[in-house]
């Protein structure tokens, strides 16, 4: 097993390298870069714009220079902890990120923890109830929960609360907090205003781990081991945590790599919708501006992450399930 992490750890290293370049070079594949979407938003407004101008920006952001200089200069600059600077922003990357990373972090961590708390024991009670009202309601809930878009939930709260309630159910803060600074009364309008989020981004999520465990756990509490331990007098408690459910969870244990990316990114278009100050806006904001080290910095850091998670996953999935030998 140690020789196994040893190894994976070391592929990480040209697989992050071979990520970098593609995705320098899908940054790139749009026509123009930012200073030509800039020079148009500027020409549009009626302002004008000559050469000098235009070269001092070349000069400034470095797109006068070949493309593999930009890539160089880049990488070597992230290897620094330094990821460039924000076209748009006009600010250091490493501070715009980091800026919106806790918030993004907090609300992605809640709805997983959330998500798992609720719908693995209504998976497990719907497997080991099949057929049952609880059976049915649960596979009614999860099939409306998974064909109900993310996005389109949050509008349906949304005008359910300014219609109804009078009251906007946007943003993580109230509009008498969004600027000011960290206090204890600003926490707790964020843990109040919360729940929103949470619950339009764990729905679809809680009714997709619903149906997954069921159909697992189903399958695995009707094998001849299964059978032959309940007739030898093995309680239903231990032997439904003893071996079906941990055989169940092997498909979720394989999807952590999914998991700690999407801490960061979290739910790009509901985050919009619901005007959430994460990091989902802001990496779609880059993207449409060809704010390229931002958007690199992104892409890298969610590349990194699915590689890490993608190795954490498979060791645990080596614990869990004893059969895999990867020697």
């Amino acid at each position: 097993m140690l020789n196994y992490i040893l190894r994976q750890t070391l592929m990480m290293i040209p697989t992050l390298i071979v990520i970098s370049i593609i995705a320098f070079a899908i940054i790139q594949l749009p026509p123009g870069d930012f200073l030509s979407t800039y020079v148009s938003q500027l020409t549009a407004s009626g302002a004008d714009v000559d050469d000098a101008t235009i070269q001092a920006l070349n000069r400034r952001y470095g797109l006068d220079q070949p493309i593999y200089v930009q890539y160089i200069k880049w990488v070597t600059g992230m290897l620094r902890g330094d990821f460039g600077q924000s076209f748009e922003w006009n600010r250091p990357v490493n501070t715009l990120i980091w800026s919106r990373l806790g918030l993004t972090v907090l609300v992605s961590s809640v709805t997983m923890i959330v998500t798992w708390l609720i719908a693995f024991p209504i998976g497990v009670y719907s497997a080991t109830h099949q057929y049952s009202i609880g059976d049915y309601l649960a596979t009614f809930f999860a099939f409306v929960g998974v064909a109900i878009p993310n996005f389109m939930l949050a509008l349906v709260l949304m005008w359910i609360a300014f219609s109804v309630f009078g009251q906007s159910v946007g943003g993580l803060f109230s509009p008498e907090f969004i600027d000011a600074p960290w206090s204890w009364a600003r926490v707790w309008d964020m843990l109040k205003r919360l729940w929103i989020p949470v619950l339009v981004i764990g729905t679809a999520g809680t009714a997709g781990l619903i149906r997954t465990l069921r159909a697992n756990l189903l399958d695995e509490l009707g094998k001849p081991y299964v059978v032959t331990a309940r007739a030898k007098g093995v309680s239903e408690r231990r032997l439904l945590f003893k071996y079906p459910l941990r055989v169940a969870l092997i498909p979720f244990v394989s999807t952590v790599g999914w998991m700690l990316p999407q801490l960061i990114s979290g739910e790009t278009i509901t985050a919009v919708v619901l005007n959430l100050p994460t990091t989902g806006p802001l990496l779609l904001r880059a993207l449409q501006s060809q704010d390229m080290y931002l958007a690199g910095s992104f892409i890298m850091m969610l590349s990194a992450l699915t590689v890490l998670g993608t190795l954490i996953s498979d060791i645990i999935l080596a614990l869990v399930d004893p059969t895999i030998r990867y020697e």
